[in-house]
């Protein structure tokens, strides 16, 4: 059982659900007995929290997992990582780490490949995007190497969105980790993980402005996840579905996303998210010749944006009202909301 429960917890892990891996592990912890098992089992839960960002919990259990003297801990370097995230000396990591990969050649791909995404987090922690995206790359191979295709994905996404943090790589060599992904998820048989991964593809298409595969991601990350997603997550995806198709131009099908999001938002009572979608609405109304609805969605976007506190909102709304009073034939109120925006 609590080799089951291990496995269960280190899937867990590799697919970057942290809670689910600390609620397996923790079990574990508490069916082991035997002192040795006891350790491992420490060492795995420990390993968990700090994947979680909680290392000073993560370290309780970590500390407890160390090995007697003279004897080697397994994975040892991985709580040194632990032991250091916490208080940032990620450099110290690096430096175990890399002697780890170095002199780890005989181990598994699946080993390696847990080492490189550490390694990845630690860069991302010392703000160095970039080579976080080359130790995602590397995890990822050594995933498809150890035929673990969702994790393998859940690298690439990872990848994927730190080398656009890092800006050092080019929109296609981006698209290419993304489409690489894309390949991957037909594989993926879990459909909450699947849809997570097409929200993360879709969000990176959004950001290098292709908008048609942004939107078609997004439109398969809604299928999948369904009544699997939170309200909050689910009013998102549909305001960045929304804002894809007006970037395309697909205005009329906008239209429905857009009031889709407006609604969630507000029966979350996100006054912020719910002027945005509204803005997005009304534009998509301007575009589509309706500047009657364009007016009203406009200005029930500014009062959400004076009810948030959203002061740039609140001068994009007042544009877009005057640019609707405008070609509704009213020059003065067209004027009246220009100047607010000023």
């Amino acid at each position: 059982e609590i080799q089951e429960l291990t496995r269960a917890g280190h899937r867990a892990l590799a697919l970057g659900d942290a809670r689910e891996a600390v609620g397996c592990l923790k079990k574990a912890l508490l069916l082991s007995k035997d002192t040795q098992l006891r350790r491992a089992c420490a060492f795995n839960l420990g390993a968990a929290y700090v994947e979680m960002g909680k290392p000073k919990r993560g370290l309780e259990f970590l500390l407890q997992s160390q090995p007697l003297e003279g004897e080697s801990g397994e994975d040892l370097y991985f709580n040194i990582f632990a032991a250091h995230e916490g208080f940032q000396d990620f450099q110290k990591v690096l430096e175990c780490l890399g002697k780890d990969v170095g002199h780890d050649l005989a181990a598994q791909a699946g080993s390696r490949a847990r080492t490189h995404v550490q390694m990845g987090c630690c860069y991302l922690g010392m703000r160095e995007p970039a080579r976080a995206a080359r130790c995602f790359l590397d995890a990822a191979q050594s995933y498809v190497v150890a035929a673990s295709p969702e994790a393998a994905a859940v690298a690439l996404s990872r990848a994927s969105g730190s080398m656009l943090k890092s800006h050092q790589f080019g929109v296609a060599e981006i698209a290419g980790v993304l489409s690489q992904c894309r390949s991957l998820c037909e594989s993926i048989t879990n459909p909450t993980l699947r849809g997570k991964l097409f929200n993360d593809i879709g969000l990176g298409y959004s950001q290098l402005r292709i908008f048609s595969l942004a939107a078609e991601s997004f439109e398969q990350a809604l299928v999948l996840c369904g009544g699997a997603m939170d309200r909050r997550g689910e009013a998102a995806l549909l305001q960045n579905l929304g804002a894809a198709h007006n970037a395309l131009g697909s205005f009329g099908t906008s239209l429905g996303w857009h009031r889709r999001a407006v609604a969630l938002h507000s029966a979350l009572g996100n006054r912020r998210a719910q002027g945005q979608c509204l803005g997005n609405l009304a534009y998509a109304c301007r575009r589509l010749g309706d500047h009657e609805a364009a007016a009203e969605n406009y200005l029930h976007a500014l009062q959400a944006f004076r009810d948030s506190g959203d002061v740039q909102g609140q001068w994009q709304a007042c544009e877009g009202l005057g640019t609707a009073c405008f070609h509704l034939g009213d020059p003065q109120k067209a004027i009246k909301h220009y100047k607010e925006a000023l």
